[in-house]
């Protein structure tokens, strides 16, 4: 094998040449290898003659030689030349591949990768780190608890003169048509619905608004376009509906029989189950505000070259995911009004910012010896799983078909051990700010 390297900054090419000669012995030690397996019509089990092996499947296992060739070369080239790489090499064929196949011709190719920077990280033991808190306020309790209550209202009849409300509760029989033909899944019988909750046909509900016990009424609505059904998307429908009763929503009162009726022993130990879920809440906003912090700490301390080919990579993910979001016509407030010049100079530094940031977090990381348990990475992949119901399966197959899905998997949990290690490391300064600047969302 020859090897010639040419570099520009963090970008370095390689050009590999392996002789057709060398190619000829690696298939002739491949056809070794397989002939006592093959089983031929015409011959005894294994002893097929080299030359007929040769001449039947000579190309194909010519190609399986050439495909581990150029992954043997290349490993040794990035091996020899003591880099680390930023990256999978991207790999150009300079030889005829139908004369290499035939063992007339060497074979060539050259290949581009970037190769990590080299920098120091800061002393992340020198760091100081801003951490808001804040404290659980009376006021946070009572309105825990009260949605607490709202969730778990009851609805009490109301007399038979009294007309349905919005967010009363109404009990009815109906029966859809179009074109006064009955259709399918358009009736229900001893159905409640909550006037307001949206759970209807756009236009339904406003129209029971006023209607008492037993009476009778037509609701005439059109199917939205979209309509996940498509022969009722669009189509204008009556339903004949009979209401049985009117019931007024009740929210029950926070005491003792309310926390037994959810299954706690006392109040006491309900408002301790409360506590402790808001507490959470403030400490995940607490840690994603400080982990804020952190990365912008970061970013200031370390100015380096950064490998384009990552750079490019990180901002052709976010541009796609901003044009579909543009095309879908969900364009941010701050990108109204700018060109596509402006917002690709924007968003390029904001992939320039991922990828230092990365790369920083991922050398203090090495420094660290930090490392992913399998454990951990399994559990993440049960929790994408079960994004996805009834197709478990599929997903968990899919992970394990796909490195490249199973390392966006794990990146995130590798960033989070290395956050949790600067900051039990760091210095961390609370801060006491109010509940409300604590759940802001101030993110980029």
């Amino acid at each position: 094998m020859e090897c010639v390297e040419t570099s520009e900054g963090l970008s370095r090419m390689y050009k590999v040449s392996v002789p057709a000669a060398d190619l000829q012995k690696r298939l002739t030690d491949r056809i070794e290898e397989i002939r006592p397996q093959m089983n031929l019509k015409g011959f005894r089990p294994g002893k097929v003659p080299v030359s007929h092996v040769r001449k039947m499947f000579g190309k194909s296992i010519m190609g399986e030689v050439v495909e581990a060739m150029v992954q043997e070369t290349s490993a040794k080239a990035i091996e020899d030349a003591d880099i680390r790489p930023a990256g999978q090499p991207e790999m150009h064929m300079e030889s005829d591949m139908e004369e290499v196949l035939d063992g007339k011709a060497d074979l060539s190719y050259h290949m581009h990768v970037d190769i990590m920077p080299e920098f120091e990280p800061a002393d992340i033991k020198k760091l100081t780190v801003k951490k808001p808190v804040a404290e659980i306020s009376d006021e946070a309790m009572d309105e825990r608890l009260g949605q607490i209550a709202e969730a778990n209202q009851k609805y009490d009849k109301r007399g038979k003169t009294a007309k349905a409300r919005k967010d009363d509760a109404v009990v009815m029989d109906f029966l859809g048509k179009i074109d006064g033909e009955a259709f399918e899944g358009g009736a229900a019988e001893g159905h409640t619905l909550i006037l307001g909750s949206n759970s209807f046909i756009p236009g339904f509900e406003d129209q029971l608004i006023g209607v008492k016990a037993e009476d009778k009424k037509d609701v005439t609505v059109s199917f939205p376009e979209d309509y996940q059904a498509d022969h009722l998307a669009g189509k204008e429908a009556v339903f004949e509906v009979t209401v049985h009763e009117v019931r007024a929503p009740k929210t029950p009162k926070i005491d003792e029989e309310f926390a037994k009726g959810l299954g706690l022993e006392s109040l006491e130990k309900l408002k301790e189950v409360v506590s402790e879920q808001v507490q959470k809440e403030y400490d995940t906003a607490s840690r994603a505000k400080a982990k804020r912090d952190l990365l912008d700490t970061l970013d200031s301390k370390h100015d380096f070259e950064l490998p384009p080919k990552m750079v490019q990579a990180e901002f052709d993910q976010i541009w796609q995911q901003l044009t579909t979001e543009m095309d879908a016509g969900r364009t941010a407030e701050e990108d109204k009004g700018k060109s596509d010049d402006e917002l690709k100079d924007e968003y390029r530094k904001i992939a320039e910012r991922r990828v230092r940031l990365g790369l920083v977090l991922a050398e203090i990381g090495r420094v660290a010896e930090l490392t992913i348990e399998e454990s951990e990475v399994q559990q993440a992949l049960i929790n994408e799983a079960r994004n996805f119901p009834g197709q478990e399966r599929e997903v968990i197959e899919f992970f394990q078909k796909n490195e490249n899905a199973m390392a966006q998997l794990r990146a995130p949990i590798y960033e989070d051990k290395v956050v949790d290690h600067i900051l039990e490391t760091a210095k961390v300064k609370e801060e006491t700010v109010s509940v409300e600047d604590l759940l802001s969302d101030d993110e980029e």
